[in-house]
């Protein structure tokens, strides 16, 4: 008997408006860091959008620069609303994937990871079907780039202090997360940017780190 494919993911990104983004990113302008802001997310889609294991991408922003080049790569852009924190838009955000999709696996994805990596993304969501709910924690240990609910289970997300705390209290499971550098690299400031540029950013962070002379060793 043939075996049914299993269900592919939908993942979601937030996005917080460029001009107020990443204010620990310090030694860079105002308009470097939001162009930095923005520059990040995208990377981030290209690589979930060159993911195997993903059916559609779904952004959650208001920022209407970052939302066009966001579009341009594919992804479907969405309002941030109610406009009452993180957690609520991505309850929304998750209604909207699965009104437009079906019941299918639903995935949050931190939008500040500029050295993802297709193949690690597989690897974790492949990782996380066994579990209704599961998350991968970020470099640090503390906050939480990456949270899954299987198909019709609740996404609950507790993104925001100590999110990973956070979401082992709520009954998530902790991903091994060997193998999973890349994906767990989020940038917040110069030390991260330093060791994500160390992975191998993408095209979109390259071209504002290239054109404002911020990392000269890049090749």
């Amino acid at each position: 008997m043939t075996r049914s494919p299993e269900p592919a993911w939908v993942v979601l990104i937030p996005v917080k408006r460029g001009d107020i983004a990443k204010s620990r990113l310090t030694g860079v302008t105002r308009r470097q860091r939001t162009e930095l802001a923005r520059a990040f997310p995208a990377d981030c889609a290209a690589a979930v959008l060159a993911c195997e294991r993903v059916h559609a991408l779904v952004v959650v922003t208001d920022d209407e620069v970052a939302g066009e080049t966001l579009r341009r790569l594919g992804a479907q852009v969405v309002p941030d609303e109610p406009d009452a924190g993180l957690n609520p838009a991505l309850q929304h955000a998750c209604a909207h994937a699965r009104e437009n999709h079906g019941p299918v696996p639903v995935a949050v994805l931190s939008g500040d990871l500029p050295a993802l990596r297709p193949p690690e993304l597989s690897l974790a969501l492949d990782r996380a079907r066994q579990f209704t709910r599961a998350f991968v924690p970020d470099q640090s240990g503390d906050g939480t780039t990456l949270l899954t609910a299987a198909a019709g289970a609740q996404l609950d997300p507790r993104f925001g202090a100590d999110s990973r705390r956070q979401h082992l209290a709520s009954g998530a499971h902790q991903l091994d997360e060997h193998g999973l550098a890349s994906l767990r690299r989020d940038v917040d400031t110069p030390h991260d940017l330093q060791h994500a540029i160390g992975l191998g950013v993408g095209r979109h962070t390259r071209a504002v780190l290239v054109r404002h002379g911020l990392a000269p060793a890049l090749h």
